[in-house]
């Protein structure tokens, strides 16, 4: 029994892990095959395709074509003009070397600040001018050993990619909006508390923003990574652009409900709307969860319809209640906040709509071609 209780763990954290463990045995794969190719093609210098497999290789495909054409640009761009400074300006002394470095970095190093995906051109340049085989063999043949085996590198990466284990951004990119989405059913449970209940959820808020904000990054990284797939033709999922529009603009929504749900309600209001705010506090979490998961597994978007009634009910009784005499009677400060809950709660509305409408998206998708993920 302890025996197999322990098995079990291990079986949960590896399943945990999957994407992980996915990703190391490409790197693994990928790495292997490009040191076995070298080999059989007898490169001089074939431990720069071992490198360069491994440097590619990113969690999706699309990261992996994105790596792959930075290092081979960078590369080609390195040693075409480190090779020609090492071929023309003399740095057989110390000082000559000083000074042709000071010629191969600077411009090179000026390309990649100012476009990132160059950033390998000074490291290659550089080694154009220092490596013993580079004198050996002669600066050009160097630059164009380096060039042929940083893409075979490149090759093998992508290839790898691709045919092992492949890791869609697209997946990637609902993996992560589902946990955007799931984030923001916790958040919206504390605003409800802190309007019902009082400023009670700080420290829950301070760890769920930073945990929203990593999300969405991740999502917006992988969206990018999806859509050099798609303009690769490597996959027919829709447009990922959408969905992360979507997704920060609901992430603005609950900003604006919680600035409105920074001050608890006063009595008078929670007795009147306590009702229906809690129905609408149940059916939105349980919605946002629902739609957490039918992303995640890319199913058909849940049913909005017990969100839409409870949301009616709430608006018809805070309209009522501010038509009051009551109403009038409190600060205006509370009548600012009714208002403001209305407002943020119906924009909430139309930009939840849409993002189930982007799930709905996602589904279709999968319907017409099953295969992919």
């Amino acid at each position: 029994m302890a025996s197999s209780g322990w098995i079990e763990r291990i079986r949960g954290r590896i399943g945990a892990r999957s994407a992980e463990l996915k990703l190391a045995l490409r790197v693994t794969i990928a790495g292997t095959l490009a040191y076995s190719v070298t080999k059989i093609l007898d490169l001089p210098q074939g431990y720069w395709a071992v490198i360069t497999a491994v440097v590619v290789m990113q969690a999706s495909v699309g990261g992996s074509l994105k790596a792959a054409v930075e290092r081979f640009s960078g590369t080609l761009t390195g040693a075409i003009y480190g090779g020609l400074v090492a071929a023309f300006v003399p740095h057989s002394s110390p000082l000559n070397l000083g000074f042709a470095m000071v010629v191969a970095l600077f411009p090179l190093a000026l390309l990649a600040a100012v476009k990132p995906a160059f950033r390998v051109a000074p490291i290659t340049s550089l080694i154009m001018l220092l490596p013993p085989t580079g004198q050996a063999i002669g600066p050009l043949a160097s630059a164009f050993d380096r060039v042929l085996e940083i893409t075979l590198g490149n090759i093998v990466g992508v290839v790898v990619s691709v045919f092992i284990l492949p890791a869609r951004a697209h997946t990637l990119m609902t993996d992560a909006a589902a946990k955007v989405v799931s984030l923001n059913a916790e958040l919206f449970s504390v605003f409800i508390e802190e309007l019902t209940a009082g400023p009670q959820g700080r420290s829950a808020l301070q760890k769920l923003h930073p945990q929203i904000r990593s999300a969405l990054k991740k999502a917006e990284a992988a969206a990018e990574e999806a859509t050099r797939e798609r303009k690769s033709h490597l996959t027919e999922a829709p447009d990922p652009e959408p969905l992360i529009r979507t997704l920060y603009r609901v992430r603005h929504d609950l900003v604006m409900i919680g600035r409105a749900a920074s001050t608890p309600l006063p009595a008078p209001v929670r007795d009147r709307l306590g009702h229906s705010l809690i129905a609408l506090h149940e059916t939105t979490r349980a919605l946002l969860l629902d739609l957490a998961q039918a992303l995640q597994h890319r199913k058909a978007p849940p049913d909005p319809y017990a969100f839409q009634e409870a949301l009616n009910a709430f608006s018809g009784e805070a309209e009522a209640f501010r038509s009051e005499a009551l109403m009038r009677e409190l600060p205006g400060k509370t009548f600012g906040q009714v208002f403001a809950l209305g407002f943020a709660f119906e924009q909430f509305r139309l930009d939840l709509s849409d993002l189930l409408l982007r799930t709905e998206d996602l589904t279709l998708e999968r319907a017409r071609r099953p295969a992919e993920s």
